[in-house]
């Protein structure tokens, strides 16, 4: 499959190393309205065709698929026009500012008949499936705490009075859409949509948002509630959180590191519990703890990358797009209804925080395509 990139981040990058190393992809080169800048990058990444228009990258008979490594608030525009040129199309999380945006990006899919996958990395991790299969055989689950805060260097250009697009309403970033999203499809892929939640964010000094352009979460959490648990979603891109992620069962404790990649986890069966005084140590008898090692790789890409190869492939045997597996952890379809719970849960937490997009108003006031 002959894959172009739209954006020249350090996580297009990454995706390209994945590419580069796959005998069943390969690259083409990337699109930036920067002629140079398009050529250093894509002969630096052994690409042989850079791109400055989107509309050439859409049209052009070199590519089969788009990755899409641009800002989030871009993501729905260029996927719309890569698929009207019959691509199949790979967008980093979020796939668009809100759900509005990735239910007409899907809708396009489906009637062009072409793949349209979200690279949420966990989702397709088998470390965090082992979590995830960890957690089926705790019992009944009473809560959960995600956490994922990790400090963004842009946060200094921000204090310095300098504007990234890092920290920008008009691009559809912030606390919640580039750090928090690593806990909300989670949330959802483990236990399904909750009943409600409540938004608690810590926004941006007020003098910032000149540079913001409207109020933006730095940090943040967020209680979902379900009928008969409760979780707790930490975020943040100006602390940098060190706790793991826990899911406590009315029997046991898991507990596993980094959710966008974790690498170990520990189960704690509980005991039965010894009655005792307030001052001594809690003790409970017959208690035992498990302690795993999950499967790591150097760039858990590869498992996205590969898990979108396996989906077009399908479609190009004859398979519906939506029903076409994409790796073995689930089909397009299924990764399709994660995306879109995982955007009407932050639409509504952005709605309690206050925080809004240009894409929230009417389309047609709406960001242009091209890569900023």
């Amino acid at each position: 499959m002959r894959i172009a990139t739209i954006g020249t981040s350090a996580i297009t990058s990454d995706f390209i190393e994945e590419i580069n190393a796959s005998d069943r992809a390969v690259f083409v080169g990337t699109l930036s309205r920067d002629l140079e800048r398009a050529k250093a990058f894509t002969e630096a990444r052994g690409g042989s065709r850079p791109f400055t228009e989107l509309e050439d990258l859409a049209a052009s008979n070199e590519v089969d698929a788009v990755y899409l490594g641009s800002p989030n608030a871009l993501h729905a525009s260029q996927a719309l026009a890569c698929i009207a040129g019959g691509k199949h199309v790979i967008a980093e999380k979020p796939l668009g500012a809100n759900e509005r945006e990735a239910r007409a990006v899907f809708d396009a899919a489906e009637k062009a008949g072409v793949v349209v996958l979200e690279a949420m990395r966990p989702l397709h991790d088998p470390a965090f499936v082992a979590v995830r299969d960890l957690m089926r055989n705790l019992g009944r689950i009473r809560r959960a705490d995600l956490h994922f805060g990790k400090y963004s260097s842009r946060y200094d250009e921000i204090l310095a009075g300098k504007h990234t697009n890092i920290f920008d309403c008009a691009m559809a970033t912030g606390s919640l859409m580039d750090i928090g999203v690593y806990t909300v499809e989670p949330l959802i892929e483990l236990f399904g949509a909750p009943e409600s939640v409540l938004a608690a964010p810590v926004l941006l000094d007020e003098e910032t948002r000149g540079l913001t352009h409207g109020p933006l979460d730095g940090s943040g959490v967020i209680i979902a509630r379900y009928a008969d648990f409760v979780a707790t979603l930490h975020f943040s891109k100006i602390t940098n959180d060190r706790l793991p992620s826990q899911i406590e069962s009315e029997t046991a404790t898991l507990t596993f590191d980094g959710i966008s990649v974790p690498t170990w986890a520990r189960v704690e069966h509980r005991g039965t519990a010894v009655r005792a005084a307030a001052k001594q140590v809690h003790v409970e008898e017959g208690a035992r703890t498990e302690d795993l090692e999950l499967p790591q790789v150097p760039n858990t890409m590869v498992y996205e990358l590969s898990d979108f190869c396996d989906a077009v492939d399908a479609v190009q045997a004859g398979s519906d797009p939506l029903d076409a597996p994409a790796g073995p952890f689930g089909n397009v379809r299924h990764y399709r209804d994660v995306t879109l719970a995982s955007l009407a849960l932050m639409d509504e937490a952005r709605r309690q925080m206050g925080v809004s997009f240009p894409a929230d108003a009417l389309a047609s006031d709406a960001p242009e395509a091209g890569e900023r």
